[in-house]
C-alpha cells in the first residue's frame, strides 16, 4: 500500500519509474513494491515533450494500463494538475477511478517545463497552489496519497522559500512533501530535510545527485526515493544500440544473444495463464 510506504514506513522506500505496462511489469519482477508513473517518461514514450504536450486523459490511460499489468501501488506524476484547482481535482478523480494510489502535484505554472530544461521556471502563487491541493484533498480524501512537489530550489528561490511553501502545502492537506533539486550533490536536499524535521514525510528524486549513497537518505529520515526516469532512459539506449547494429549489419544474427527472447516476453506477460484459462473455459468438458 502506497500510504504505508510513504507515510508510515520507518525505513526508506523506493519507487521505480514506469512509463507503460511492460516497464511496470519488469519493475515488479525486479522486486519493486511501488511505481512512479513519470510525466517525463510517459510523455517521451508517446513522442511528446515534457511540457504538458501530453494531455491528462492520455496520462490516465497509461496509468490504467500500468495498474492493470502490475497490481502495484502507483504514484502518478500529475505535473501541476493541468490547470487550476478544477483541472487538478478532475485529474485526481479520474486517477482514482483508474486505480492509482497517489498523485504528486508540483507548484509550477501551466504549461510546465521539465525541471532540468532551461532557467525559466515560474512558480505558482502559494495560496493559489494551496487551493489546488485542498481541492484535490476534498475530492479524493484518503483514497489517494497527495504529494506536494516543491520547485523552489529548481527555480532558484532558496531554502527559506522552500520551507515556507512546505509548511503551506502541509496545512493545505498534503500527505508528503517532494523536494526537488537539480544540483549534482544532495547538500540542499539534506539541508531541507534537516530543517523540515519530518513535519510531513519527505520524498526525493535523485536524478542529478545520483552519486550520494542511499545511507545518507536513511540517516536524514527521508521517507521515499523515486528512481524517476531510468527505465525509459535504459530502453532508449538499448533500442538505439540495437537499431544501429541491425542497420549497419543488415541482419540480426549477432543481436539475438543480447536481447530478450520471445519466451521471456511470453513468460513476463503470463501467456501460460491464458493457456490454462483456455483449457478451463473453451473446453470445460
Amino acid at each position: 500500500m502506497l500510504r504505508a510506504q510513504i507515510c508510515s514506513n520507518r525505513d526508506l522506500s523506493f519507487l521505480m519509474e514506469a512509463h507503460d505496462a511492460l516497464s511496470g511489469a519488469i519493475a515488479k519482477r525486479a522486486g519493486f513494491k511501488g511505481l512512479w508513473a513519470s510525466g517525463l517518461a510517459i510523455a517521451s514514450s508517446l513522442g511528446y515533450r515534457d511540457a504538458n504536450e501530453a494531455s491528462w486523459s492520455q496520462l490516465v490511460d497509461v496509468v490504467e494500463r500500468i495498474v492493470d499489468s502490475t497490481e502495484l501501488p502507483v504514484l502518478v506524476d500529475g505535473d501541476g494538475g493541468f490547470g487550476n484547482f478544477n483541472n487538478a481535482r478532475l485529474l485526481a478523480r479520474k486517477l482514482r477511478q483508474r486505480g492509482a494510489a497517489g498523485v504528486a502535484l508540483e507548484d509550477s505554472c501551466f504549461p510546465k517545463m521539465n525541471s532540468f530544461i532551461g532557467d525559466r521556471h515560474p512558480l505558482a502563487d502559494i495560496d493559489e497552489f494551496s487551493g489546488r491541493l485542498r481541492a484535490v484533498k476534498d475530492t479524493v480524501a484518503e483514497d489517494l496519497v497527495l504529494v506536494a512537489r516543491i520547485e523552489a530550489l529548481i527555480a532558484g528561490h532558496g531554502m527559506d522559500e522552500a520551507l515556507v511553501r512546505a509548511s503551506a502545502y502541509a496545512a493545505a492537506g498534503a500527505d508528503a512533501i517532494l523536494i526537488h533539486s537539480r544540483k549534482s550533490t544532495a547538500d540542499e536536499i539534506l539541508s531541507f530535510a534537516s530543517s523540515w524535521q519530518n513535519h510531513r514525510p519527505v520524498v526525493i528524486v535523485p536524478t542529478k545527485y545520483y552519486r550520494t549513497p542511499v545511507s545518507s537518505y536513511r540517516d536524514a529520515g527521508i521517507s521515499t526515493v523515486i528512481w524517476a526516469n531510468h527505465s525509459m532512459r535504459a530502453a532508449t539506449a538499448a533500442m538505439r544500440h540495437v537499431c544501429g547494429r541491425i542497420i549497419a549489419e543488415e541482419g540480426v544474427a549477432s543481436i539475438e544473444p543480447a536481447i530478450a527472447t520471445l519466451e521471456e516476453i511470453f513468460e513476463l506477460l503470463r501467456y501460460d495463464e491464458l493457456a490454462r484459462a483456455e483449457e478451463r473455459y473453451l473446453d470445460p468438458g
